[in-house]
């Protein structure tokens, strides 16, 4: 009988440790890391406060460029994701489900086509159609997706809401290419994003100080010709945190994150 319950209390053992095992290996591959970060982004009072005060300059400085002549027709460019619509959503759903990013999953969020307006974008796009200036929608999004992206904007009431001003990723990240060939028509008076590489192709080779003195070099054109807004989500400065993202493990990623954090 000692013996029947010696080896009951070894069985119930290695099944408590397994089960630890295996909640520790569920634990290093979560989405908890972007948490706060959405929280911030979902809740907090200073995103919104960030969002309209980005959006009130953004109106102030077309109102001046339109006082300048110029000889071709004046647009704005904007991104859309974390710019004009809100996919927190999408990156809450991650945490709670324990997934990362994948295309299939973005696509079926973009499918839906419920991502809201952020704070201040849609009354921007009417304050540029009020003055004549044009607001031209450069996304990373695929051009498989501008019908749905154009009905997401659509029933939202953003002015230009239509095809021919959106121009989305066919084969490279890069924007230059797309933004070269908008100046080709119009003059790009403001570019609004929520990645330095929305602005220009100057930040997208960003160096080992992650583009700190790229920021730098260019720091007059912030609030004149170039309006960031906040997103601690996710974007090109994760790049610094990893050599090799791709083929890093959530747990080699979290050791990667801990490494460029700067203690006392």
């Amino acid at each position: 009988m000692k013996i029947k319950i010696l080896i009951g209390i070894f069985w119930a053992l290695i099944i408590t440790s397994c089960a630890d095992k295996a909640k520790n290996e569920s634990a290093d591959g979560t989405q908890d890391h972007l948490m706060y970060a959405t929280i911030w982004f979902q809740r907090s009072p200073e995103m919104k406060a960030l969002y309209y005060q980005g959006y009130n300059l953004a109106s102030m400085r077309v109102a001046e460029f339109v006082k300048q002549k110029s000889a071709k027709p004046k647009a704005v460019v904007v991104d859309i994701d974390e710019t004009m619509l809100d996919n927190s959503p999408f990156e809450a759903q991650e945490i709670i489900d324990n997934k990362g990013f994948t295309p299939e999953l973005w696509k079926k969020w973009s499918a839906m086509a419920k991502a809201k307006a952020l704070p201040g974008a849609v009354a921007f796009t009417h304050v540029c159609d009020s003055l004549g200036v044009q607001v031209i929608y450069i996304s990373n999004r695929k051009v498989s997706e501008v019908d749905v992206t154009v009905k997401n904007l659509d029933s939202l009431g953003f002015s230009f809401a239509r095809k021919e001003n959106m121009i989305f990723k066919e084969d490279v990240s890069s924007k230059k290419s797309r933004r070269d060939k908008i100046s080709e028509k119009f003059e790009i008076v403001l570019l609004i994003g929520d990645n330095l590489n929305d602005l220009s192709e100057v930040f997208e080779n960003r160096g080992l100080d992650w583009g700190t003195s790229v920021v730098e070099q260019n720091r007059k054109e912030f609030g004149n010709r170039f309006i960031v807004l906040p997103n601690p989500m996710y974007g090109d400065w994760e790049k610094n945190i990893f050599s090799s993202k791709d083929t890093l493990n959530e747990k080699q990623k979290r050791a990667a994150r801990l490494k460029v954090i700067s203690g006392i």
